[in-house]
C-alpha cells in the first residue's frame, strides 16, 4: 500500500513530464511558423485551431475525461502557441 508521500512524489513526477511536453509543443511554434511563412499563412489559424480542440475533445471523451476542462487546457495551449509565433515574428507583446 502506497503512503501519501509516495503517491505525491508520483504526481510531481507526472507534472514534470506534462510541463516537459508543454515546453515541447511550444518549442515547435519555430517550426510552425517556418511552415506557415513559406506557405503564406496567418499566425492564427482559426481552422486548426478547431481540429485540434476536436481531437482533444475525442480523446478526452475516449478516457472519460472532463471534456470542458481539456477544451480549456488545449485553448490555453493553443493560445500560448501562438503568442510564440508572434513573438518569434516579431508581432509579440515585447518590452
Amino acid at each position: 500500500m502506497s503512503t501519501i508521500k509516495e503517491v505525491r512524489e508520483e504526481i510531481e513526477q507526472i507534472d514534470s513530464e506534462i510541463i516537459k511536453l508543454i515546453h515541447k509543443r511550444v518549442a515547435m511554434a519555430a517550426k510552425v511558423l517556418d511552415a506557415k511563412r513559406k506557405e503564406a499563412m496567418n499566425i492564427n489559424d482559426p481552422s486548426q485551431n478547431t481540429v485540434v480542440l476536436e481531437r482533444a475533445v475525442d480523446t478526452a471523451t475516449e478516457l472519460n475525461l472532463d471534456v470542458s476542462a481539456i477544451k480549456e487546457i488545449f485553448g490555453i495551449l493553443i493560445r500560448m502557441n501562438i503568442e510564440r509565433q508572434q513573438e518569434l515574428s516579431g508581432e509579440g507583446n515585447l518590452p
